[in-house]
């Protein structure tokens, strides 16, 4: 077969989709999907992260809009940080009115006022662009949990675009209560009707012919010319292959790798995710999809309520409160059981005046090994280390934990149909 394709999650079916022609899909698990899955249980729907469809691609968008078809909702952008015992609009800084006086004044005297020198790091990079306020009160303790990194030790190559960077104007606005926007390609968005965000993977999917699932990558290998890729049962033969699976599970499964490159694999950071789904009794349904805490004495980050999406999502007069929780193994939490951690959301969201415990009626966890990826001070050094790597060997690399990159949805697919049209081209 021309093309091997090593992964059936969002990149590697869109690429499949766009190429078209001679290809395979080999993907791990018994569905396709990787991180955009959705779980069902008990009539109650939700998705592994808070997924929501949005781009400032207009080519993407229009493409899973379409792909959709009438599955889908367009929604105007409601969440809010839960600051204080309040909700502040996100991002933060452009609701500054929102918080107490003296909170105001010190968010906005310290951005007036910021001198700090060019940054070397995140944190620094925070002070320098933000000023002392709106740092410390909101941008480091949030950054750090869902990092689950110090500032201090993460690099600046993934801030660009990722960040809502707001013109002067409207931080002023924002401080005097006059009403602004910030990280306006998110201010709309659709969401599938039904099915959740694996509906899109399965619009995606739809068209694709060969998938083989169930099929775990465990030896790649050239041999006359050709890929051999094998699952330790079976193998497959390709022309090339491009690889959309987690870059330290492709350099496992390669033989006579550099020492150099395998140091520079074991050098790379990412953060696991566990998602704790906690329904309730609710007369009404939440009135926003998103909340973010960034207190340091909550483990969650941000909590998705599906509810916001009606009753494809939860049965009559339930709300479904998603937790997510970023960690890694050997940092305590990583190691908590089920039950604690159920415990943990339930005590947090009730002490903050979410949920009563008394309306507790369902809970649910779920854990992903990889979920993001991290760009800590020696992220740029080993990257560049393995995709020279890949290059020399002939081996294409797509997707978020492939290209170990943050990518979003839109970039995944963006980056797969850029790959499609160069393989394309290269017949």
């Amino acid at each position: 077969m021309a093309l091997g394709i090593l992964g059936g999650g969002l990149t590697g079916l869109s690429l499949a989709r766009c190429y078209g022609g001679d290809c395979e899909v080999l993907e791990k698990d018994s569905v396709c999907g990787g991180l955009c899955r959705t779980v069902e249980k008990n009539g109650y729907t939700y998705d592994c992260g808070g997924h929501i469809i949005f781009s400032k691609d207009k080519e993407i968008l229009d493409l899973m809009a379409a792909l959709l078809g009438d599955n889908k909702v367009r929604y105007r952008r409601n969440n809010r940080i839960w600051f204080k015992e309040r909700f502040v609009k996100y991002p933060f800084e452009n609701d500054l009115a929102a918080l107490p006086k003296e909170d105001t004044y010190d968010c906005l005297y310290q951005f007036l006022t910021r001198d700090y020198p060019e940054p070397k790091n995140f944190n620094e990079w925070c002070y320098h662009r933000f000023g002392k306020g709106i740092a410390e009160r909101y941008l480091i303790p949030y950054s750090e949990k869902i990092w689950n990194i110090q500032a201090e030790k993460m690099g600046l190559e993934w801030v660009g675009g990722r960040i809502p960077d707001p013109p002067l104007e409207d931080v002023l606005k924002s401080a005097l209560g006059i009403e602004t926007e910030g990280y306006t390609h998110q201010l709309h968005f659709y969401y599938p009707r039904r099915g959740g965000i694996e509906a899109l993977v399965h619009a995606i999917g739809a068209d694709v012919k060969n998938i083989e699932t169930n099929f775990h990558v465990r030896k790649v290998k050239r041999r006359n010319g050709a890929w051999i890729v094998s699952d330790g049962k079976r193998e497959r033969r390709y022309d090339r292959i491009v690889s959309t699976i987690p870059i330290p599970d492709l350099i496992d499964a390669l033989d006579d790798v550099p020492g150099g490159v395998r140091e520079a694999v074991q050098g790379l950071r990412y953060n696991s995710l566990i998602c704790v789904m906690i329904a309730s009794r609710s007369e009404k349904p939440s009135d926003k999809f998103a909340v973010y805490f960034p207190q340091r004495e909550l483990k969650f980050h941000r909590v998705c309520f599906y509810d916001y999406f009606g009753e494809s999502c939860v049965p009559p007069k339930r709300s479904s409160a998603v937790a997510e929780i970023t960690v890694n193994k050997g940092d305590g939490t990583f190691e908590m059981s089920d039950g604690e951690l159920v415990e943990h959301v339930i005590r947090g969201l009730e002490k903050e005046g979410f949920i009563r415990r008394s309306d507790v009626c369902e809970t649910d966890v779920i854990r992903r090994r990889y979920a993001y990826v991290v760009n800590d001070l020696n992220y740029s050094r080993s990257l560049k280390v393995i995709h020279d790597f890949a290059r020399e060997n002939g081996i294409v690399l797509c997707g978020r934990f492939s290209e170990w990159k943050y990518l979003n949805m839109d970039t995944c697919i963006r980056s797969a149909m850029d790959v499609a049209q160069k393989l394309k081209g290269e017949k």
